[in-house]
């Protein structure tokens, strides 16, 4: 009996152990998922520390008259509720309409080295998205499938819509744009935002699945990111290669579904080859001009004036892909682009959220204005650099379906 007694007072001390650990690691778990992604983000969405931008009267008032439109930020790719306004981070509903944004690109990136290293990365690179995924608790099918990761981010801008509908509408179509802008004209602070796949390795491979990316709502891809993929070489991949008969192929679905293709971070060879093979215009959502800045991040001058020429955008962003990331130094390289290219072909590409440090978020662009004010643009440089260049490629390019009711 005493033998029985000591194992059953053994076997509920384990019992307790076991409970003891299992509610720490249920506890160090509930931890990590609720404070590690917001601590994550700021230490990597970072704002320089500045006193406020003194904005003029003039300024402001032009501002709030423009059409503001910017061509990249990766903010669904953090656990930020974007219907609320946080203290950290980039962009978020109400930075986008104090900061008198029109035009929001929601770009998508599925997979990212670590360190996002511009000079060279291997295909098989670790990858920081897939950790990020599963610290966030996004849905385990998004842990091991790309495409999944770009579906599960869509869906989380749909759910930010049906929240706050009347801040918010994802535009899949010309008429979708006509109506967001015809609200604003009425007084209201509505966001079009448009949804961008950022690297078409997401598609796995699959051309069927830039029907199901079209589906979710998506309307701009990129080729590439960091490393080189199934459709060709990237920019800070290994092989700068052209586009393979897949990427081909890919090309002509995506034109095939008035799909806008983005260039930021395709090598020079594809980049010359697309617009060689391309029907329609195509946009670099956000890069640096290589005549203000050498950086292995930044195309050419002479591929930039051929994607003018051949009537596509170029987004000029707002970290180091320019060198000086001040404000000034954004408004310098606009003016350097304009120059370069023409006033019709430049807009803003920021890279908010995307692991960037800047020295603005979205609530401060009328500092963009007031500088570009300063140093003597043009009012219509101005009007079309800050977004209506957008407008107007977004008006003859996204599909001309009806809004669906």
């Amino acid at each position: 009996m005493k033998k029985e007694h000591h194992n059953r007072r053994i076997s509920r001390g384990w019992q307790l152990t076991l409970s003891i650990s299992s509610t720490f690691i249920i506890v160090a778990i509930g931890f990590t998922l609720i404070f590690a992604p917001a601590a994550i983000e700021k230490g990597t969405n970072i704002v320089s520390a500045h006193s406020p931008y003194p904005i003029s009267q003039k300024a402001s008032s032009l501002h709030q008259q423009l059409i503001v439109a910017d061509l990249h930020a990766d903010s669904l790719l953090w656990n930020r509720d974007l219907s609320q306004k946080a203290s950290y981070g980039h962009v978020d509903l109400p930075r986008l309409q104090q900061g008198n944004v029109a035009v929001q690109t929601f770009a998508v990136p599925t997979k990212s080295p670590r360190g996002q290293n511009y000079s060279r990365n291997e295909s098989d690179a670790a990858d920081g998205i897939t950790m990020l995924s599963m610290i966030q608790a996004w849905p385990p099918a998004t842990w091991n499938s790309l495409y999944e990761r770009a579906l599960y981010q869509a869906r989380k801008l749909h759910k930010v819509e049906q929240s706050s509908p009347e801040d918010l509408k994802i535009i899949r179509s010309q008429a979708d744009l006509e109506a967001v802008l015809a609200l604003r004209q009425q007084g209201s602070q509505k966001v079009a935002g448009l949804l961008a796949l950022e690297g078409a390795h997401a598609l796995e491979g699959n051309l069927d699945n830039l029907k199901g990316l079209y589906d979710a709502g998506y309307r701009m891809i990129g080729l590439h990111h960091f490393f080189d993929n199934r459709l060709g070489g990237s920019l800070h991949g290994v092989s700068g290669s052209r586009l393979s008969l897949f990427g081909r192929r890919a090309l002509a679905r995506m034109e095939e579904l008035n799909m806008i293709v983005d260039l930021a971070h395709s090598s020079e060879s594809v980049v010359d080859e697309v617009l060689k093979l391309a029907k329609h215009p195509v946009v670099i959502s956000h890069t640096g001009i290589l005549g203000t800045c050498d950086s292995p991040r930044n195309i050419s001058d002479d591929l930039i004036q051929r994607i003018a020429e051949k009537g596509g955008l170029i987004g000029i962003g707002f970290w180091d892909a320019i060198c000086d990331t001040s404000p000034e130094g954004i408004v310098n390289t606009l003016r350097y682009a304009i120059d370069l290219a023409g006033e019709d072909h430049i807009a803003l590409g920021s890279d908010f959220d995307g692991g960037t440090k800047v020295s603005l978020d979205a609530s401060e662009l009328a500092i963009l204005t007031e500088l570009m004010i300063r140093k003597g643009f043009s009012e219509t440089e101005i009007r079309k650099v800050m977004g209506e260049n957008v407008q107007k490629f977004l008006m003859k390019h996204l599909p001309e379906e009806k809004i669906k009711t």
